[in-house]
């Protein structure tokens, strides 16, 4: 296969069928040939990348990542796609390790929150691990955006809906979603909310009727790869 490129997902196993299934319901077709090439990479068993975050004694994710960007190398996509906002916490030791371009779909979703023109604080919700990391932060705050990060209340809550319903059981709880977008918005006053977890994008994707402002990160990157793809397409 020529002129394709590879998704590094498994990070966890649905929300990468999430991304999947986003990116091919929006790549315009009218026949077969028309869908985009790429490989999947679905490596469902990296260690917890916000565990290993927040307490370094714990199995490494690094090393695992690191396999598949060799295999990458020798595949020889024409960019790559990072779907797991947490493991962009070791991004640059990722893209240090090939030639090839890595979407750095944080990067790509702080550029959207700022052409937007948002102007007030800007929720940032995700693993205790992406926050603490400060990976959307530092993106958001080159922006000169004003960044909120959940409080311990709420954020138990993130983690509540992110590992305890969906992580564990599947669950969709679009009550407790909605409960922390309320929160963030109403209580807090955030203009804006990012959404830096495939988990909560794989939530956003199924609700009905959210009048929330939200910033689906994945739904970013999903747009960036059928661009880079299709350009790459009309270049041969």
């Amino acid at each position: 296969m020529e002129n394709f490129f590879s998704i590094l997902g498994g990070m966890g196993t649905l929300a990468t069928e999430s991304f999947v299934r986003i990116l091919n319901r929006r790549t315009q077709t009218h026949k077969d040939q028309d869908y985009l090439n790429y490989v999947l990479f679905n490596h469902a068993t990296v260690p917890d990348r916000t565990a290993y975050i927040l307490d370094n004694t714990l199995e490494n994710p690094v090393p695992y990542l690191m396999d598949d960007i060799e295999k990458q190398n020798l595949l020889k996509p024409n960019f790559i796609v990072l779907t797991c906002n947490t493991a962009h916490y070791f991004f640059d030791e990722l893209q240090a390790a090939t030639e090839i371009e890595i979407l750095h779909m944080p990067r790509e979703a702080a550029k959207v929150v700022f052409e937007k023109g948002v102007t007030g604080k800007v929720a940032f919700l995700g693993t205790e691990g992406s926050v603490k990391a400060g990976i959307y932060e530092k993106e958001l705050r080159k922006f000169g955006l004003d960044v909120y990060l959940p409080e311990p209340t709420i954020q138990k809550k993130v983690n509540t809906l992110i590992y305890d319903r969906i992580k564990e059981n599947d669950h969709l709880d679009q009550e407790l979603y909605f409960e922390i977008l309320e929160e963030v918005t109403e209580r807090i006053g955030c203009e804006s909310v990012v959404l830096g977890c495939t988990e909560l994008s794989l939530m956003d994707e199924f609700v009905t009727d959210n009048p929330y402002p939200v910033v689906d990160a994945q739904s970013i990157l999903v747009d960036r790869t059928i661009e880079k793809a299709l350009a790459n397409r009309q270049a041969i």
